[in-house]
């Protein structure tokens, strides 16, 4: 289980939630999934992501798979994986950063965010507190994972 926050290209003249909508609605459960297809613009996007990342906020590793590109960046901070298929990106994070601890890894899970608004022109947002990743609250955030993280250690472990 981990924190999520989810990026979409947002559809023309729709909110994101309308493009959310849309795309679920044509979900085929029974169909087998499709291997990624990048175009030109989203590829340059993807590689000007990890370098602005990798000068910005630190190392990166990152693999491709079929169905997406991956970033794992283990920091200071602490640990995020950043997968992108083109038209959509998901930043997860680990709920293992109780109570404070979370202030600095979702500091830079919004920072990662915005890098990759700006650079893939996705549109991110976190529904585990209701707000976009553009103008979001970082603390409220930190807040959640670190309250989920903290409920988690004390009643699971």
């Amino acid at each position: 289980m981990t924190y999520d926050i989810m990026f979409l290209r947002v559809l023309l003249g729709r909110t994101f939630g309308e493009t959310l909508e849309e795309i679920n609605s044509s979900y085929d459960p029974d169909a087998g999934l499709k291997p990624m297809n990048l175009t030109g613009e989203e590829r340059a996007g993807w590689d000007r992501l990890m370098q602005r990342i990798s000068r910005e906020v630190g190392p990166v590793a990152t693999e491709e798979f079929p169905y997406a590109l991956t970033l794992w960046r283990d920091g200071p901070a602490g640990h995020l994986q950043l997968d992108y298929a083109g038209d959509s990106a998901n930043i997860d994070i680990p709920y293992r950063y109780p109570g404070s601890e979370a202030l600095p890894i979702m500091a830079e899970a919004y920072r990662i965010g915005r890098m990759v608004e700006e650079e893939c022109g996705l549109e991110g947002y976190d529904y585990e507190v209701e707000q976009p990743v553009r103008t979001g609250d970082i603390e409220v955030a930190a807040a959640r994972l670190g309250g989920i993280a903290r409920w988690a250690q004390e009643t699971l472990t």
